[in-house]
């Protein structure tokens, strides 16, 4: 069993609920997750299942996209309405100026992981410092927010939808888009449409998940490559093999299989080296 799905996470589950309830489910253990989505966020939950579980990081690694929804004013530890609430005000902006900030807002820029999350600090993730109530500096990185557009605005409660790179926040990026309009700014709902090349449409409830469901990875990888026996025996053993594809990831298909994944090696431009082995050797 080796694959991919893509599951529609619903509220209030973890994305390793999501994958414990598969493993029984589909009756095997070799099961993971990529991109991670909070409690709260609903949507696109890339799920690997076998030898799919070795090529999520390319997909966790790809662009996402969002629509939000937040409520100007307020302020939680947790930035979303699961939170202890730490501020409250009431404000009255206008929807010109909310759709001006978010028009206006930096594509780039350095944004500051939330205190509850799972990035580590010394070897403790921050929500175990946040729960213990002990202050650390927070990290900070540069995010690319590809896409941000306006969908409604209702008093203080605002719908927004973007599209952004990996490792973006979207809590951090909602409070710092209040910040600009001197208040702050609370997720109350959250869903992930769109994660690299999967959206919604492709997505599956988790109750409804079959095995038959999974996709084979030969045909999320499309751009594939055929190889007769002598070529996958080389690539079986990892060989090094000549670039002679053009192609900035090779797909190697033998009996209907994808067998391996090969990029440039860059000591040496003339060839290409396995990025991920599927078959074993013997």
């Amino acid at each position: 069993m080796n694959g991919i799905l893509i599951v529609n996470k619903k509220t209030g589950m973890t994305s390793r609920d999501v994958v414990n309830t598969l493993v029984k489910k589909l009756e095997t253990k070799k099961i993971g997750h990529g991109g991670t989505l909070d409690p709260l966020a609903t949507g696109v939950l890339v799920i690997g299942i076998g030898n799919g579980t070795k090529v999520l990081s390319m997909f966790s690694d790809a662009d996402k996209e969002y629509i939000c929804t937040f409520r100007l004013g307020l302020l939680t530890d947790t930035l979303d309405i699961t939170g202890k609430i730490l501020k409250e005000e009431r404000v009255n902006i206008s929807d010109t100026i909310i759709r001006e900030v978010i028009n206006d807002f930096p594509k780039s820029y350095n944004q500051e992981v939330p205190a509850f999350s799972a990035v580590k600090i010394k070897g403790r993730k921050l929500y175990e410092y946040a729960r213990d109530e002990k202050t650390v500096e927070l990290p900070s990185r540069v995010v690319q927010i590809k896409e941000l557009e306006l969908l409604n605005v209702e008093e203080d409660i605002v719908t927004i939808r973007t599209k952004v790179s990996k490792g973006t926040y979207i809590r951090s990026l909602v409070n710092d888009i209040a910040k600009i309009m001197d208040t702050n700014g609370t997720v109350i709902t959250l869903e992930r449409t769109v994660q690299g090349e999967f959206s919604l449409k492709n997505s599956i409830e988790l109750d409804q998940v079959k095995a038959n469901d999974i996709i084979n990875l030969k045909d999320i990888f499309k751009d594939i490559t055929l190889v007769d026996v002598a070529l996958k025996n080389k690539i079986k053993h990892g060989s090094l093999l000549p670039n002679i594809y053009n192609q900035e990831l090779i797909n190697f298909v033998y009996n209907n299989e994808l067998i391996a994944i090969y990029e440039t090696y860059t000591k040496d431009i003339t060839k290409i080296k396995p990025r991920h082995v599927f078959i074993k050797e013997g």
